[in-house]
């Protein structure tokens, strides 16, 4: 879709469908009162009339307009007269694009950037309208014949007034780069494991080194790994035919010797449990276990867009959990990059066998912090459903700023705690360290388990188990938290 700023009178713009805001007790915006005045009282007639009272989220489609510019006229609900919350703001939002969908519609001016929002400016009402629009048209296509989709939308025009562009401007650039890090995330996810390998994943890292100049990409081989002492990881992919990778992106935004951002994506192309087999329902969906991975790729996309002046590292280990004859067992014992030995009671604790080993490769670019990303427990959807990401860290900082940031984006976390009384369970009688606690506080003690590797840096660990994807009748990628981690770092760059 191509997104474009208008910051000329509405009733000049030339467009298959407006769509404008109406308030309840049907109050005008200042912008509606000059469109229903030259479209003779259009408005106020379909406001009397009683098919639209205003609520947030309501829309109705006007199809003849008395306009030589404006075909249609989509009226969306706003609720009281008062400033928006952010989030009733994205509902009208997503009102209107689903209002649209089925439709032969092709160019569309949205002026719900008109609208007050309680505490944010013009960028932040463009970059959500390109985000909310971009998620919501987007359909995966790829491994369809028939590559038809609900909506013909291909032009998204957003007003702004002469007072505001340099803001809608720089709204527009960041909603254009998190949208497309957004759109690469969830089809990344939605390839099926016989696709999206670990091979594959790194093909498609290497292919962004080449798009940008200042993004740097290199993928260590599981003979790499081996030097490096990586037990944990390499002995995830040992159940796969398919080898494990673990891909660097290393992006130079910022002056050279600056500390690095470094993010750290679980890349599980599929997980089969291993040994630890899991139930056939639904294990279609793990498929997206390697959505870490994916919001890795997705975010350094959107931040080499950006141009954002930081220095940020990738990191993306990548494999197949499988059962077969030189799988993991449970009772086995590892010895991981940092020397430490894990009794592995349950071979579908494998992401963290995965992440411990990166997170100790991480020290090796000194970062400033670190910030792992997982679907990887279970318990955290028992814990907080498909709302919130959780959130555990070693740094309030951090955490603090993180949840400052999804309050911004929309992106939400919920903070748990790592308590010390939790490292209890994670006790092994023949290793230094079980990779599993025990069904009690599942989120808790995999965090647990990875802060033995993260007591050299400031880290922060995001369980995206319960909202990387949605299952059901919509079941498909959502791209989180990619809108999170670009906030924080918008954050960081420009704060």
């Amino acid at each position: 879709m191509d997104y474009s700023l208008e910051t000329g009178p509405l009733d000049t713009l030339l467009c298959d469908c407006l769509i404008l805001g109406v308030y309840q007790d049907q109050q005008l915006s200042t912008s509606a009162k000059s469109l229903n005045e030259s479209t003779q009282e259009l408005i106020k007639k379909i406001l009397a009339r009683g098919d639209i009272a205003g609520k947030n989220g309501e829309t109705v489609l006007i199809n003849a307009v008395p306009s030589k510019t404006i075909d249609r006229i989509l009226l969306v609900g706003l609720g009281e007269n008062q400033p928006l919350t952010t989030k009733n703001f994205r509902k009208a939002l997503l009102a209107s694009i689903n209002s649209l969908k089925k439709t032969t519609i092709s160019t569309v001016v949205c002026n719900l950037s008109d609208c007050a929002v309680s505490g944010m400016d013009g960028a932040w009402k463009t970059r959500q309208i390109v985000e909310v629009f971009s998620d919501t048209v987007y359909q995966f296509t790829t491994c369809k014949t028939n590559k038809e989709t609900d909506y013909n939308i291909k032009q998204l025009i957003i007003t702004s007034t002469d007072n505001e562009l340099t803001l809608s401007e720089q709204g527009l650039q960041q909603g254009k780069a998190i949208a497309e890090g957004i759109n690469l995330t969830k089809y990344l996810a939605d390839l099926p494991g016989n696709i999206c390998t670990p091979s594959f994943l790194a093909e498609q890292a290497l292919a962004l080194g080449k798009t940008y100049s200042t993004l740097d990409v290199s993928v260590l081989e599981e003979a790499d790994m081996e030097k490096l002492g990586m037990g944990a990881l390499l002995s995830v992919s040992r159940g796969s035919r398919q080898p494990a990778k673990l891909i660097t992106l290393n992006y130079q935004g910022g002056e050279k010797n600056t500390k690095p951002i470094v993010l750290i994506g679980k890349g599980l192309t599929f997980d089969a449990g291993g040994i630890s087999l899991k139930q056939a329902p639904g294990m279609d969906e793990m498929k997206y276990d390697m959505c870490g991975g994916a919001s890795v790729l997705g975010t350094l996309l959107a931040a080499a867009q950006m141009k954002l002046p930081l220095n940020i590292i990738g990191l993306v280990p990548t494999s197949e959990n499988m059962p077969d004859g030189d799988a993991n067992k449970p009772g086995d014992i590892l010895t991981s990059m940092a020397g430490k030995t894990i009794e592995v009671l349950n071979t579908d604790a494998e992401g963290r066998l995965l992440l411990c080993d990166t997170l100790t490769y991480a020290e090796r670019f000194n970062p400033d912090v670190v910030i792992d990303l997982a679907t990887l427990t279970g318990a955290c959807l028992v814990a907080l459903g498909r709302v919130p990401s959780g959130l555990l860290g070693n740094n309030d900082e951090l955490c603090d700023s993180l949840i400052a940031a999804s309050i911004t984006a929309n992106d939400s976390l919920w903070r748990l705690p790592l308590w010390e009384e939790y490292q209890e369970q994670l006790k092994s009688n023949f290793a230094d360290l079980a990779n599993v606690g025990g069904k009690d506080a599942g989120t808790i003690t995999a965090a647990c388990f990875l802060s033995h590797f993260a007591e050299n840096f400031n880290w922060a660990h995001l369980d995206i188990a319960g909202t990387a994807w949605r299952s059901g009748n919509n079941k498909g990628a959502t791209g989180r938290p990619v809108p999170l981690l670009s906030q924080y770092l918008i954050n960081r760059a420009y704060d």
